[in-house]
Parts: C-alpha cells; structure tokens; sequence
C-alpha cells in the first residue's frame, strides 16, 4: 500500500492512505467495564466520523468558539449544557458540520445482558432475547426482573472475588423460582430451557477460572467496533478505523476484532489507536457518543427531548442492541441506505 504522509507535528495525526479506503474516526461513552446492571450509565454509545482532519478542525474550533470556555479540552458535557443547547442543535442538524459524514451504534446495556447470556446458555438468537426481555419485566415484576438482570450480570462477568461456581448457583437458583407457578406465558418455555443449560454455565465459569478471557462477553465495545466497520465498509470500501486509546483494545483484542469484522464481511483494513487530544476527528467523535449517550438514556427512560431526538436519530445504527420497543420507534432511524450499501436491521 502507498501512504501519503500529512505533517503529524502539525495536525498531530498519523498517515493518511492513498488507496481509496475510508479512514473514520471513533470513540465511546458509558463504558462501566463488566458492570452493565449497575453501573453509572444504562446506555453504551460508539460514535464514528469520516470527515477530513482539517475540516474536523476546523469544527472543533467552531466549538470552542460559541461555547467559550475556558476549559483545555472540550467534552459532550460542555454542549449537552442547557445554556449551551444552539451550540449542540447546530452541531447535529442537517445543515451542521458532520451531517451524513458521521454514525453512531448504540446499545442498551440491560438488553445485551440478556441477549449474552440468551446466546451463551442457549445458543439462541435475538428473537428469543427479543422476548425474554420484553415480556419478562410485565410478567416477572419490577423487582423479581432486576434480580434476574443482576445474576445474569454476575454469571457472565469474569471477575468474581467468590468461589468460581457461586454465580451460576445465584443464577439458577433465581431461574428455577422464577419458573414455578408460571406456565404458558411468554416467557416461561425460555426460562425453563435456561433452567435446562446449567452444564453450559459450569463449562464457562471453569474457562473463566481457568485465566482471562480474551474477549469479555459483557463488554460492548468489541462488537460495537465490528458492527461500526460493517457500516463503513457495507458497499465494499475498505475502512481503516483511528480509535481513541482503550486498555481494553489490547493487541490480541484488536486482532480479534479484525478477523472478527472480516468473517462478518466487513473490509476492514486496520485499526489503531491514538490519543483523542492529537486528533480532532476522534474529538468530535467524543463529543457524538457522549451526547448521543445522553439523548438515547433519556428516551430509553421516558424523558426525552422529542427535538434532540429527531436530531439524533438520522445517527443511529439500525443494527444497534437495543431492546425497548417504545423507545427504539423514536431513536432508530427507518429501514435507509447506508454511504456505501443496504443497512441490517436492529434487533429491536
């Protein structure tokens, strides 16, 4: 491949390819580590943006220019201010800086629990999480549900400062008395093929005991990078991703990713890492996945802003996780076309 070098001291970014491909820009928000039930936050956000360096820039610059802080480095907070609401209605509408040039997948953290452990323990597919989740918290109850969501957490969670088995007897024990005295709903024949996959939970708490896992199952950001270089590459583009710096983006997980998007039929060329400070696309990156963090936790808990939504929302990946049904018919965007071919649709 053949490389044109830009003056890194100046732009304080590394080479940009000379082949054709797309070069985008990503970075997240809600990361709460293995904690995804009780955590600070209920939404996972990865933004991305293809946009020149010099035109991500100069929009940084605009930024800072209308908000007008004294602050070194600007964050989502900063535009996510009520006095500050022109600021981040001119960042996000059509007529703004990176309009069409940028994405963002999103994911509700209570539903990927239940879609990983659907998937680890039965093999199944989102259908059948789809379900699970919806019907469980109408039939189960508040109270019984977030129990469930809690041992689903911790059965699937590598760290475990108990004996290695301990999660999957609090999972089991809850799954067998949440099966009595519920025949013929929704949700019972799940529950009872759960009850059933009790070998499947002991194979994997011995992996898990046996040393770290390369990959976390109860990590969003993996597969939120595989689903963002599906998008980019979708019409047959080869799409190198810039990533903010992770300690979870370790060597082998990047190459896991790699080959991971590339079996999924992403051409994805590479990933690397940079800091966000050097890099004004990751910067504008930070500010998306923040603020679209916020706006879809929000709608996610029934307060959104109809107005930021509707901004939002020609953003957001139709193959985002995400598993409320009311509030995805105001986030997801309709069945579109994405820069480079079809979308694939989200679960929700």
């Amino acid at each position: 491949m053949t490389w044109e070098r830009e003056d890194a001291a100046v732009r304080g970014t590394r080479p940009v390819p000379a082949d054709g491909s797309l070069e985008v820009a990503c970075d997240e928000s809600g990361s709460d580590g293995e904690n995804l039930t009780g955590g600070n936050t209920d939404v996972f956000a990865h933004a991305s943006v293809r946009l020149p360096v010099e035109s991500a820039a100069a929009s940084v610059q605009e930024t800072r220019d209308r908000i007008r802080s004294p602050a070194e480095e600007y964050k989502a907070n900063h535009l996510l201010r009520e006095k500050h609401r022109a600021v981040l209605e001119w960042l996000l509408a059509p007529a703004g800086p990176i309009h069409g040039q940028a994405h963002v997948h999103l994911t509700e953290k209570a539903f990927f629990v239940v879609d990983r452990a659907v998937d680890l323990l039965l093999g199944g597919g989102p259908p059948e999480a789809v379900t699970l989740f919806r019907a469980g918290r109408r039939e189960l109850g508040d109270e019984r549900w977030r129990d469930f969501l809690a041992s689903a957490n911790q059965l699937l969670r590598v760290r475990n400062d108990g004996a290695p088995q301990a999660p999957a007897d609090a999972f089991f024990h809850m799954v067998d008395a949440l099966c009595q005295g519920r025949p013929d709903t929704a949700v019972s024949g799940i529950l009872e093929r759960l009850a059933a996959a009790r070998p499947r939970a002991d194979a994997y708490r011995v992996r898990v005991a046996d040393g770290p896992t390369l990959i976390p199952v109860l990590n969003p950001l993996l597969p939120a990078i595989v689903a963002t270089a599906a998008y980019w590459s979708a019409g047959g583009h080869t799409v190198r991703l810039v990533h903010d710096r992770q300690n979870m983006l370790t060597p082998d997980r990047i190459a896991w990713i790699e080959e991971t998007a590339r079996r999924a039929g992403a051409r994805l060329g590479g990933l690397r890492l940079v800091e966000a400070r050097r890099d004004p696309r990751v910067q504008l990156a930070d500010f998306l996945a923040g603020i679209a963090r916020k706006i879809a936790s929000d709608e996610l808990n029934g307060r959104g802003d109809p107005a930021l939504t509707a901004l939002l929302r020609p953003y957001v990946d139709p193959a985002s996780v995400w598993g409320d049904e009311r509030s995805w018919l105001r986030l997801g965007p309709p069945p579109r076309t994405t820069p480079a071919g079809p979308a694939v649709h989200a679960a929700g």
